[in-house]
């Protein structure tokens, strides 16, 4: 299973450690221990981005300043595969990327809900990559 240090989630959802730390404090956000130290869940991490993507509080995220060029790291929110194609959802801070490929290159990476992954934007298209 994938897991983020309180530091990588904070990154990838835009917001300070200390706003992580909130949350799972308030029982918003799930952690394990592992090896003494605190993670999250890639699957918990992922939700919350979707649910924060869906009811976004963009003036309070550092991302908000931010250019996004056109790389932007995020995690995988949803993954739909058929025979030929996936269609893979990413919440990239406040962004919400959706890539289509074919289902042996979402294979061959990996991509499930909880994976770190990068999307390249160029024009209409968007490649995902993993880091």
């Amino acid at each position: 299973m994938t897991t983020y240090r309180v530091a990588e989630a904070a990154e990838l959802l835009g917001v300070s450690d200390d706003t992580v730390r909130r949350w799972v404090e308030a029982g918003r956000l799930p952690t394990d221990t592992v090896e003494g130290r605190t993670v999250i869940p890639g699957v918990d991490l992922a939700a919350l981005a979707e649910s924060l993507a869906d009811h976004p509080d963009r003036e309070r995220t550092r991302a908000s300043a931010v250019s996004a060029r056109n790389r932007l790291s995020g995690i995988v929110t949803r993954v739909v595969k058929d025979t030929v194609m996936a269609q893979v959802e990413m919440i990239c801070g406040p962004y919400r990327m959706v890539s289509l490929m074919s289902t042996e290159a979402a294979d061959e990476l990996g991509l499930e809900p909880g994976v770190r992954a990068i999307a390249s934007v160029k024009s209409t298209n968007v490649v995902v990559e993993r880091p």
